[in-house]
């Protein structure tokens, strides 16, 4: 299947601190890859590095261009949606506002609208809080608008960083079968990293797991649930 997103020896520091040592992974075009990992293993300095806000080296390509060194902006541009560990939504501003900003790169304002509304279709949640101002929204809700409005940007892949974080099991279910319904409708590319292996895996056709900056194990998500080994680390069983 044709490539998406391929990284390929890449490594990444925090000023004398190296954190990646050569990590390769890839998304399929229009597929879902998960990165699972312990605390500390080098999972968020991984997305940081795909979208631009941490310099690395290596090569990370997307449709084929090699977009490393570029900045997180040209690299948004350039169809990468980065919706980062604790949401991120402008406070101050409502959750229509938001929506917008997610377009500023746009100018074709009526497929703007159409895309709002799809938003709303897809997060009815968010349609009812439309004017409300998205520091009053629940967490929940805070987390549907930083999705939604990542994908007015109209990306080919979305990186999303621990998206159930503190949020009720009903609540993250809920999100993950948007996810699943945004992948297969609309075919855009999901790399997620997220604490609930068992759901990752699920929504995931690729998996990776990270150690020390490494990728220690990868493969088919199905064969990664099935093994004992990451059972008994990441699935509690």
């Amino acid at each position: 299947m044709t490539e998406l997103l391929k990284v390929q020896g890449l490594c990444a520091s925090y000023g004398s601190i190296q954190v990646l040592h050569g990590v390769d992974l890839a998304v399929s075009a229009g597929g879902v890859s998960a990165l699972l990992g312990a605390n500390g293993a080098g999972k968020t300095t991984t997305l940081r590095a795909i979208s631009g806000m941490l310099k690395g080296t290596g090569e990370i390509s997307l449709s084929g261009n090699n977009i490393i060194g570029l900045s997180s902006d040209r690299v948004a541009r350039l169809g990468v949606a980065h919706v980062p560990e604790g949401r991120g939504t402008f406070a101050g501003l409502s959750t229509e506002e938001n929506l917008r900003c997610g377009a500023i790169s746009r100018n074709d304002r009526a497929e703007i609208q159409a895309d709002m509304e799809r938003m709303y279709e897809l997060f009815p949640r968010l349609s009812e809080r439309r004017n409300q101002q998205a520091g009053t929204l629940s967490g929940g809700e805070q987390q549907m608008l930083a999705i939604a409005r990542a994908l007015m940007l109209r990306p080919k892949l979305v990186i999303l960083d621990e998206p159930s974080f503190g949020l009720a099991p009903i609540i993250v279910h809920e999100m993950f079968k948007t996810l699943r319904r945004i992948n297969e409708e609309q075919h855009v590319g999901l790399l997620i990293v997220e604490q609930n292996a068992h759901l990752a895996l699920e929504l995931a056709d690729y998996a990776y797991v990270l150690e020390m900056g490494r990728v220690v194990t990868s493969g088919p998500a199905v064969d990664l649930r099935g093994d004992e080994s990451i059972k008994n680390a990441y699935l509690g069983q």
